[in-house]
């Protein structure tokens, strides 16, 4: 039987802060290596990449993070969406996510790939199926409590999750910064902008 969530963490058991800093450090690699020409995206890397960007736009309408003004499920749905196209971009292009948290990407002994960039990225994209795991498990019981007390108000689920999470609401609004502040992978696109190299026709792509 397939479950919801068949994907074992790469990075367990590393916290918030080290998956946020990992995201940061690899991104940011990528980007240098790009700006200074250490790393120009091959004709498989840049469409694929390009895809990505286009899978992950986050319809915030160009308001800046942290989006406290939508719901939870908002929130959490654009950081987990990231997992699951990151695995899909990996599969087209035949590369590995790798666990990257705690490691320097200096440490690299080969030229920078998009798998570097990827790997990093997920590093934090999979905390967001973390959270979503916790929001439908506290969804469901204040679901259960609101049956068993019709006429109590319901506790808001973001408060719920904060209780069984301490630190939730600052680090999604952390997360939110990286996935769509500017400067950071809302401006993906840009930074690859230059080598973007023309996609194959779609009606190749499943020749």
């Amino acid at each position: 039987m397939t479950t919801e969530y068949p994907y074992a963490p790469l990075n367990d058991p590393a916290d918030f802060a080290s998956r946020l800093t990992a995201a940061e450090d690899w991104t940011y690699a990528a980007l240098d290596a790009r700006q200074e020409g250490r790393w120009t995206p091959t004709e498989t890397e840049g469409p694929i990449l390009a895809d990505v960007v286009a899978a992950t736009n986050p319809l915030h309408g160009g308001h800046l993070p942290p989006h406290t003004g939508e719901s939870v499920y908002v929130r959490l749905g654009r950081i987990r969406n990231w997992a699951g196209v990151l695995r899909l971009a990996a599969r087209a292009g035949g590369w590995r996510l790798r666990p990257v948290v705690g490691t320097d990407p200096s440490s690299l002994t080969r030229p920078f790939e998009a798998a570097d960039l990827l790997s990093g990225v997920y590093a934090l994209a999979e905390q967001g199926e973390q959270w979503q795991r916790l929001m439908l498990a506290a969804a469901a019981d204040l679901s259960a409590a609101a049956r068993e007390r019709p006429a109590r108000r319901p506790r808001p689920l973001g408060e719920e999750i904060e209780e069984r999470a301490p630190g939730f609401a600052r680090e999604l609004a952390a997360a939110e910064g990286f996935f769509t502040g500017p400067g950071t992978l809302d401006d993906l696109s840009s930074y690859l902008a230059s080598t973007r190299t023309t996609p194959p026709p779609v009606d190749t792509l499943f020749a």
